[in-house]
């Protein structure tokens, strides 16, 4: 185990991000696809997802146990600085997308790995948002421009973009009940 990080603790962490992040969608609707439409060129998001991504690597490469890989970890930790700094100066097309992907990538694990044998079915509600980073991740780190895509059809139709956030609301409200009112 990477992470040691109860369910609990990560639904209501997971659940206020999910409020707290389209909280803002609902309440400044126009301000947000705005912001939205602007943010996988926005370098100034793409230098601190970038620089949050290769800080969280870098203490992953750190602090976790890499077995027989044990004796490459210096060799790790000056790829891993040198392919943040390379991908910040170099990667000026979609930085915001591939870094945010990155960002996905790195925090599905530790939610995958605090519903890891719980017993609890409402669990899923924490497996099927983290499975849903991974595929995301994946995709904005290889194929940047399909964010750009996606932000276009959202924000497109205005009935669309406010059920969205309202998902995520919705979806935040209960990942954070399920974590106060039965996960231990």
């Amino acid at each position: 185990m990477i992470y040691s990080i109860d369910l609990k603790l990560a639904g209501i962490v997971v659940g206020v991000l999910l409020i707290a992040g389209h909280l803002p969608a609902i309440l400044r609707t126009a301000d947000c696809s705005l912001w939205l439409a602007a943010f996988p060129r926005s370098r100034a998001a793409g230098t601190v997802l970038i620089v949050l991504a290769g800080l969280w690597s870098l203490i992953l490469i750190r602090t976790m146990d890499l077995g027989e890989f044990a004796g490459l970890r210096n060799l790790m930790t000056g790829a891993v600085v040198a392919g943040t700094f390379l991908a910040w100066r170099y990667l000026e097309e979609f930085l915001a997308v591939r870094a945010l992907g990155m960002i996905a990538l790195l925090a599905a694990e530790p939610l995958l790995e605090a519903a890891y044998l719980k017993p609890e079915t409402s669990r899923l509600l924490v497996v099927v948002l983290a499975y849903a980073w991974i595929v995301l991740g994946l995709f904005w780190v290889g194929i940047p421009w399909v964010l750009r895509d996606q932000v276009r059809w959202l924000t497109q139709n205005l009935a669309r973009f406010r059920a969205a956030a309202w998902g995520g609301v919705v979806y935040g409200i209960l990942v954070l009940a399920c974590a106060l009112l039965f996960w231990r």
